[in-house]
Order: structure tokens, then sequence, then C-alpha cells
């Protein structure tokens, strides 16, 4: 016997929330699987098979993770990096790895409030981590994703599906990397870095310009120090609100600049790099904006820099 219309309308496909999707340009994007499983449930009614409803979605290879549904993972760890700045690790089933290229994101899947809202990261392991990948999330005052972040514990599992996006990078393709990254806009230079100095007849060189309020909200200290103990790599920091170089290590006071970066200081950044630069950017909107202003004040073409 044929379900009746009640019966079909109940399976049919919930069209997503605009909070549901996180603004990333992923490729599927939230609503592409909400056409994809739309069509899938208007075959299956046109053929009254329900079996039609149930066909296995593709998994990938190096885990349980796909861009098309989520896939829970546990967190293995919590360690607060400044007053708003988490890193959180989460367990992968034996030694396997997400599978991510370089400068990939993964969505995230939160509830607050009967409200679901997804937000994309870019985790900041190597790209050839095995058991684990970490994500650095900063959480802000009034945030429905940091509120549903803020709640997690050791030992829950939250939900993600990807990877999306990339840049595209093979080794020596260019002379160097100049990395413009504001706060945790420095999630997918770390991977890339350490992609670099893990080759080593990889010998392209690199300048970070990271960019903070604080000495004290400069996230991965330890990290950024010991990359910048190789030949190639340098970091430089720009902080917004502190007031003296006095007030720094003395390790961090000759590569730091106080305020806000600039077009000026860029052209100084651009011009100490010792071979023809490509750059890198990822920060807030407005960060993105400026950095792509400055460069084409300096002369650069879109197809001399790329933007997370």
């Amino acid at each position: 016997m044929d379900d009746s219309e009640d019966d079909w309308l109940s399976l049919k496909p919930q069209e997503p929330l605009p909070s549901q999707c996180c603004g990333s340009g992923c490729i599927p994007c939230i609503y592409d699987v909400y056409q994809k499983e739309l069509e899938q449930w208007e075959e299956a009614k046109a053929k009254q098979d329900r079996s039609l409803l149930t066909r296995k979605k593709p998994k990938c290879k190096n885990s349980e993770l796909a861009p098309e549904m989520f896939t829970a993972f546990t967190i293995s760890a919590v360690d607060q990096l400044t007053e708003d700045t988490y890193q959180y690790k989460f367990e992968l089933p034996g030694n396997s790895s997400l599978g991510l290229s370089l400068g990939q994101h993964i969505v995230l899947r939160g509830l607050v409030n009967g409200l679901e809202i997804q937000r994309a990261y870019t985790p900041i392991t190597p790209v050839n981590a095995e058991g684990y990948f970490d994500v650095l999330i900063k959480c802000y005052e009034g945030g429905l994703m940091s509120q549903y972040v803020k709640s997690w514990k050791q030992g829950e599992s939250v939900f993600w599906r990807g990877p999306f996006g990339g840049f595209p990078y093979r080794p020596n393709q260019y002379g160097e990397l100049l990395m413009l990254a504001s706060g945790t806009g420095l999630a997918p230079m770390l991977p890339i870095i350490q992609h670099i100095t893990d080759n080593e007849n990889d010998e392209t060189f690199v300048t970070l310009v990271g960019c903070f309020r604080t000495f004290e909200n400069i996230y991965m200290k330890t990290l950024l120090q010991d990359q910048s103990r190789f030949w190639n790599i340098r970091t430089f920091y720009v902080l917004s609100q502190e007031h003296s170089l006095e007030n720094l290590p003395w390790s961090y006071q000759k590569n730091t600049h106080l305020g806000r970066i600039n077009e000026n200081l860029l052209r100084s950044m651009t011009n100490t790099c010792r071979r023809q630069p490509f750059v890198l950017i990822c920060g807030s909107v407005s960060f993105t904006n400026d950095m792509e202003r400055y460069l084409k004040a300096l002369g650069l073409q879109e197809d001399s820099y790329f933007v997370f």
C-alpha cells in the first residue's frame, strides 16, 4: 500500500535556516546538501520507495569526516590561551588523520536555545597529524556559537563536517610567502609553515606578520618561536594596544611594531622580503579589505595574493 501524503511530508527534508550556513563558501554548502536531499526525497516519493531515502553517503577514507554529513568527534583537551580564546583538541579513531589539504577548513554545528548554527574553523595541526586535530576558537561576548563553545568540556562530543576550501601549494612554488594574519587568522598559516619546515627540500622563505591587540593576546608563542629558528622563517608582530616595546621580553622587541598595520608598514615589510613575495591574508572582513587595498596601492595584482 502506498504511503499517505502526510507520511511523505513528514519525511521531507527541512530547508536550512540562515543561521545554519557558515557563510564561508563551502562546497557543498548546507543549501547544496538540502537540495540534494530534496531531490532524493522527490524521487523516492514519485516511485513510492522509501529505501531510496537511505542511500549510503560518501565518507572520507582517512577518517569519518565527510563534507555532506556531520560526524561526532570527542574533545580530549581544552587549553585557554587568552581571556577569550581556546585551543581544543579532538580525538580521531586509531591513527587516522582528517585528510586535509593546506588551508582547508571544517564546519562546526552548534545548538543554542533550539537554534542550529554553523561556523567554519581551520585546524591548526599539521595536515599529516594522526590521531587528533586542534582547533583555535575565539569566543565573542554575546555570540551564539561562542555560548555553545564555552560550554564544552573534555570528553564531550562535537559535530563537524568537511573539508572545504584550501590553498593550492607545492614545495618551492613561491620564492617567499608573506603571511598577514590578524588574531585567529593565524590558524591557516600554521600548517603551511610546519609543512615547509618539515620538508628539508622546500626552500621557500616565509615572513609571518601577526596582528594582535597586546603581547598577552599572541597565540601559540612557543610554536611560533620554535618555527622562527629555521633559517627560512621569520616572524613579526604588530600590537595595536601596547604602548611601549620596553614592556615586552627582549627577544620580541626587535621584531615587534606598535599600532596598527598600515600601507607604509606593509610597504616596509614587503621591501624586506628576500624574494618576490606571494601574500596570504586571513582575518576579519575589515582586516582583509584593508590588506587588499594596501597591496593594490603597492602595485600588487590580485594574482599575487590569496585570501582565506
